[in-house]
Order: structure tokens, then sequence, then C-alpha cells
């Protein structure tokens, strides 16, 4: 069983957060992710002046992930500008759950939550196989 660092995912947050590119909304997103292997992943949000093209945080995460090795995500932290901690909108759990699954635990300010919770009757990559039956 990974051991989960809470604090370093949080402190890794709270840096890439700082990052942000968010002129539009102010809100500055970050957020760190515990990778299967050890690895500790980040992404921050990006906005563009055409607002519905704006980045989640998340959504960069996954994009490190992936261009850094891939894996399987065991648990994130996601803040705001002040550091505390944000629930992922429903696209990105669904980001998140594809890379993680069910027991992917997300810190909330109730403690870490796994995404079965979050995102429950997730739909992922095994429903697919259903249908190439």
């Amino acid at each position: 069983m990974t051991t989960i660092n809470w604090e370093i995912l949080h402190t890794q947050a709270k840096a890439i957060m700082a990052k942000a590119y968010a002129p539009y909304s102010k809100f500055p997103v970050g957020v760190a992710a515990l990778v299967d292997d050890g690895r500790i992943v980040t992404g921050c949000n990006v906005e563009n002046a055409s607002y519905g093209l704006g980045l989640c945080a998340e959504c960069s995460l996954v994009s490190n992930l992936i261009a850094t090795g891939g894996g399987r995500l065991i648990a994130a932290v996601c803040v705001d500008g002040d550091g505390n901690f944000l629930s992922p909108c429903g696209r990105c759990r669904q980001l998140l759950f594809e890379h993680g699954g069910n027991s992917f635990q997300l810190m909330t300010p109730d403690g870490p939550t796994p995404m079965s919770t979050l995102l429950p009757w997730a739909f992922g990559p095994e429903d697919l196989e259903e249908f190439k039956k």
C-alpha cells in the first residue's frame, strides 16, 4: 500500500497554483497528485480570452501525467488561490477517474474522499468493452 503524504501534495498544489494563468477570472487553481510509481505530478489552470477554451488545472495535471510516463493516480490535492481545498468540476472528475479509478482519493475539507464517492456510477474504459463484444 502506498503511503500518501497529504502535506507534500498540498504544498506542491499551492506552488503550482502560483504559476496559474488566470487573468480573466482571477481564480488560480493548482493540483498535485501522487502517481503509483511514487512521482508527484502537478497542474494549474490556463485561461484563454475565449473563455470556453480555458484549461482546468486537472487537465494540465493529466497531460503532465501522460507526458512524464503515465501511470495510475493514487491521490490528489486541488487548491484555490488561498490554498483552500477545491472540488474538481464534473469534467475533471471524469478525467481523474480515467487515470485513477474508484480508489483514487481527493483531499476535501472533510478529509480524503474516494472517487467512488465523488463520481458515483462513473463511466470508464471498461464500459466501452461491453460494446466491443
